[in-house]
């Protein structure tokens, strides 16, 4: 992401979802954030969560979750129909790397502020997981929003994938800079 301004390529976290988002439907919070035309925004985590743990979890009964397959799929196919590209990657880790970097967490004061207790609780389901995320890149891999599985033990080999993969889509993309505004005087104009 070196080559992006940060200001123009906001990352959006999803967390818990707060009071005011929770009187929505589930995907209202998601919506809020997708980039305007011409911008390009990143979610960490997503609206994949409502599939995921609410599944393992049990916090909604499951022929809830079970249906918002398909409700996230149309979400999808109306935002690519309307001129949004989107590009979705699964950074997979074992569970031997998962361990390994928790305790690298723990060991290394620098990282001690990502480690969590409740990690090591969610760490306990990850056969769960592991079944959702599964169902999840199946059920909603599409042809107008595929899922990316990266093998993600790796660093180098994550970056290079990724790095490879969102190159092909800006190319495919063209993206380009904007004219300049008739109203700029001619001496400041650099054409």
């Amino acid at each position: 992401m070196t080559a992006l301004n940060p200001q123009g390529c906001p990352v959006t976290s999803f967390k818990a979802p707060t009071a005011p988002e929770l009187a929505h439907d589930y995907l209202w919070r998601a919506h809020q954030r997708v980039p305007a035309k011409g911008e390009i925004g990143i979610f960490n985590r997503s609206h994949y969560e409502d599939v995921l743990v609410v599944r393992v979890h049990q916090l909604v009964p499951e022929e809830r979750w079970k249906r918002r397959y398909d409700q996230i799929n149309a979400w999808e196919r109306m935002l690519v129909d309307e001129g949004t590209t989107i590009v979705k990657f699964f950074l997979a880790i074992d569970k031997d790397e998962q361990r390994r970097r928790f305790q690298e967490r723990l060991d290394d004061p620098t990282k001690r502020w990502k480690f969590r207790m409740s990690d090591l609780e969610e760490r306990k389901l990850w056969d769960a997981y592991r079944s959702a995320f599964e169902d999840a890149l199946e059920r909603c891999s599409t042809d107008w929003a595929p899922w990316y599985l990266i093998p993600a033990n790796r660093g180098w080999f994550r970056n290079l994938t990724v790095a490879e993969i969102l190159g092909d889509v800006l190319e495919e993309l063209d993206p380009q800079y904007p004219p300049v505004e008739a109203d700029v005087p001619k001496e400041l104009r650099l054409e």
